[in-house]
This record gives C-alpha cells, sequence and structure tokens, in this order.
C-alpha cells in the first residue's frame, strides 16, 4: 500500500503515506476504528434480531448496511492497518493482496447499494402503501438485498479473478493495476447509484407529503361528518328516545366515550370507536401506518448525508488520479479521504442511536449490563 502514487484505500486503492518507517497513529487510529465499528454494528444486528419492536422491514436493509461495514472492520482494516503501520509497504502474497482490493471494492460497494435498495423500498412503501407488507420482510424484499450483495461482488470480481496480475507488478505495493477499471469501478460504486438514490428519495418525500396532507383531509372529513350527524334534528329525536344527555352524543364530551388520541410525530390525531365511520379500521391503520413510516425515513437522510460526506473526497480524488496523469495530488490529501471513508462505517449506529428512540433504548439497555 502506498507509495505516494497508488495503494489499497477502499473501494479502488489510491496513493497512502510514503513506504518506510512505522506509522503509530495509523495503528492507533485502526484498532479504535475497528472496535468502534465492531461494536456499533454488532449492536445494531443484536437489537434487530432480538427486539420485536426494530422487526422492521427497513431495518432488514439497515441490518444487511450493517453487515457490510462489520465485513470491512474484520475483514479488510486489519489487513489495511498492517501495511499502514508498515510504512504503506506490502510485505504479503500478491494473492493476499487481490482478495484485499476484492473485499475492499465489493464492500464498499455493497454499502451503497444498499442504500439504493432502502431507497426502492421506502418509494414503493409510499407509492403502493396499502399493499406494502410492513409486518416481515418478504419476497420483493429478500431479492433487493440479495441482488444489493450480487452486484457488488460482480463490480469487484475481475479483481479476484486476474486483473492485477499485469507484467512488471510490484509485489511492495497492493493497488489496483488498472485504470481503466478505477473508472468503472468508480462509476458503478458511486458515480450512477447516487443520483438514482436521491432522485428515488426526492420522489419519496413528495409522495410521503401527498399521503398525509390526504391523510389530514380524509380525517378532518370523518370528523365533519361524525358532528353534523350527532347534531341534526333526528339525532336528538333519537336521543330523547333513548334517554341520552347532549353531552353524552358529543365526541368530545368529557368521557363517556373518550376518543383515542395518536401521535404522529408531533401530529395528534383522534379516533372514536364508538361512532360508526366508514371503514374506521382502514382509517386507524393509515394513520398508525404513516406514524411508524415517518419515524422510520427520518433517520434515513441523514444516514445518505453522512455516506456522501464520508465517501464524495474520496471518489472524486480517485477518479481524478486515475483520469489525470498529469494531476499532482497530495499524499497527504489522499490518505485523508481514505480514513474519512472509513469512518463512515462506525458513524450510522451513532446516527441511529441519535435519531431513533428504539434504537437508543436498546443500545442504553445493552450498555447498562456492561456498565
Amino acid at each position: 500500500m502506498g507509495n505516494g502514487s497508488a495503494g489499497a484505500a477502499p473501494c479502488n486503492g489510491t496513493g497512502l503515506p510514503p513506504a518506510g518507517g512505522h506509522n503509530i497513529a495509523a495503528l492507533v487510529l485502526g484498532i479504535v476504528l475497528i472496535l468502534l465499528i465492531v461494536g456499533g454494528n454488532g449492536l445494531v444486528c443484536l437489537s434487530v434480531c432480538t427486539e420485536r419492536a426494530l422487526k422492521t422491514t427497513t431495518n432488514y436493509f439497515i441490518v444487511s448496511l450493517a453487515v457490510a461495514d462489520l465485513l470491512l472492520a474484520l475483514l479488510v482494516l486489519p489487513l489495511y492497518v498492517y501495511s499502514e503501520f508498515q510504512g504503506g509497504v506490502w510485505s504479503l502474497s500478491t494473492v493476499l493482496c487481490d482478495a484485499l482490493m476484492t473485499m475492499d471494492v465489493m464492500l464498499c460497494t455493497a454499502s451503497i447499494f444498499n442504500l439504493c435498495a432502502i431507497s426502492v423500498d421506502r418509494f414503493i412503501a409510499v407509492s403502493i402503501p396499502l399493499n406494502y407488507n410492513r409486518r416481515q420482510i418478504d419476497l420483493r424484499q429478500l431479492i433487493l438485498i440479495s441482488t444489493t450483495w450480487i452486484f457488488a461482488f460482480a463490480v469487484a470480481s475481475p479483481v479476484i479473478f486476474g486483473l492485477n496480475n499485469v507484467p512488471n507488478r510490484d509485489p511492495s505495493l497492493c493497488q489496483l493495476e488498472d485504470d481503466n477499471y478505477i473508472v468503472y469501478s468508480s462509476i458503478c460504486s458511486f458515480f450512477i447509484p447516487c443520483p438514482v438514490m436521491l432522485v428515488l428519495y426526492c420522489a419519496m418525500f413528495q409522495g410521503l407529503k401527498r399521503w398525509e396532507e390526504a391523510r389530514k383531509a380524509k380525517l378532518r372529513g370523518s370528523i365533519y361528518g361524525a358532528n353534523r350527524k350527532l347534531y341534526h334534528p333526528s339525532t336528538f329525536i333519537e336521543r330523547e328516545q333513548t334517554g341520552l344527555e347532549p353531552e353524552e352524543c358529543n365526541p368530545y364530551a368529557r368521557s363517556d366515550h373518550p376518543g383515542d388520541y395518536v401521535m404522529n410525530n408531533g401530529i395528534q390525531t383522534v379516533s372514536y370507536p364508538h361512532l360508526k365511520y366508514p371503514h374506521p379500521g382502514h382509517s386507524r391503520k393509515r394513520a398508525k401506518i404513516n406514524g411508524r413510516e415517518r419515524k422510520a425515513m427520518r433517520v434515513l437522510p441523514v444516514v445518505v448525508g453522512a455516506f456522501l460526506f464520508c465517501w464524495t473526497p474520496f471518489f472524486v480524488v480517485h477518479i481524478t488520479r486515475a483520469l489525470c496523469k498529469s494531476c499532482t495530488i497530495p499524499t497527504q490529501v489522499t490518505s485523508t479521504v481514505t480514513w474519512l471513508g472509513y469512518v463512515n462505517s462506525a458513524l450510522n449506529p451513532i446516527i441511529y442511536t441519535v435519531f431513533n428512540a428504539e434504537f437508543r433504548n436498546f443500545f442504553r439497555k445493552v450498555l447498562h449490563l456492561f456498565c
């Protein structure tokens, strides 16, 4: 890894610190990062497997994303940190180097493909909400998750199948040897999925906004219709025959017929089970689904934003080096964007903890067992 021109780095290999000497800072940073990634993403997987409230379709995609980060920490980072500690010199076999490059490209690609799969799944959930299975993972979601990993391996497979076996290969460097492949893998792993993902999220939130407006209008219409029925003259005739007092017929009266209040992300909705709404179960189901969907979707833009913040600099530097042979990019810049990309794998569990109360409660419960 690294001779000032190219080395093993996330998702396609770029330059790293000059060879020679022991890089103690890289060793310490690498160990801390591995522990954070394994601990945080391990808790994410454990929480979804053990907590019933977290067994949602969105969270199964989050588990797939967490698995990609876990594998990165267990299979890629130790070898990367070891080489960095050696000053960027690759002292192991070229076969192991190719395996490392393959896993590096595949796991980085799997991360962004998982984010794309989440955006597709959320778009479907908003576009056809009543036909979407929210209770358990179904065939559509299994196909989406499987496809992300199959495509990620397809992008990375040329390396393990001999792409790096070029004449005059320097065995002291672990890097991708083909510039055309660097451009191809960068486009497939980042520059195509990102715009697709952003377009889907924009369409999803537009659909969610229309859904919310329609739901509120329907709820207002239902309550207005119920009030008209309650205060219609025939209703009072009926009250006199049954002996009910006026407040007993009023859904807003103090509590002979209390309403069911539900908070949906700060919006209070109310249903009155004793009134004969048209399709009351359907109305309450839509309201409940809407609240859960909005809670789940709130965290996704933050996850995507963090991914783009961490990986965009790397891919810009990475593809620039491959396309512009005359461009000189300082080693410090390349090293910084490389580590920034790796740091993203530790961020997602922190984001879930901050923005999702259910994950936060589980993490707190687990930490209390060890503290």
